[in-house]
């Protein structure tokens, strides 16, 4: 399974926390992350990512691509409703592309649990 992995700025630090949680699943499956939460998740997690470009550079746009070509099966996009910054990626179009290729996608911790266990 190709999962895609996202966080605002604010939210990284619980992508991390979801990944050691998850580690021995998510080791199972292929990783796709924007920039620095790649960077992330492989030195502090340990996990091998491929990582996008940072979000204000495109990234999501990059993993929105690969979602309408079928290269994507689940989205983990931990966003941050109250304070996101301009800078952020925008999860509108994320969003819209998963309904459209009906691919799951989590954006807070419990959903994503949620869709994490259900693998």
């Amino acid at each position: 399974m190709n999962i895609a992995l996202i966080a605002h700025d604010a939210t990284k630090d619980r992508m991390i926390q979801l990944a050691r949680q998850h580690a021995t699943l998510l080791r199972e499956h292929r990783l796709v992350a924007t920039g620095t939460t790649g960077s992330r998740l492989r030195n502090e997690v340990g996990l091998e990512v491929e990582c996008l470009r940072s979000g204000p550079l495109g990234g999501d746009l990059q993993i929105g691509a690969r979602l309408a070509d079928g290269g994507i099966d689940m989205v983990i996009f931990l966003r941050d409703p109250m304070t996101a910054q301009p800078h952020e990626p925008d999860i509108t179009a994320l969003l819209r592309a998963c309904d459209v290729h009906d691919v799951a996608c989590a954006t807070n911790l419990s959903s994503a649990t949620r869709l994490l266990r259900s693998i």
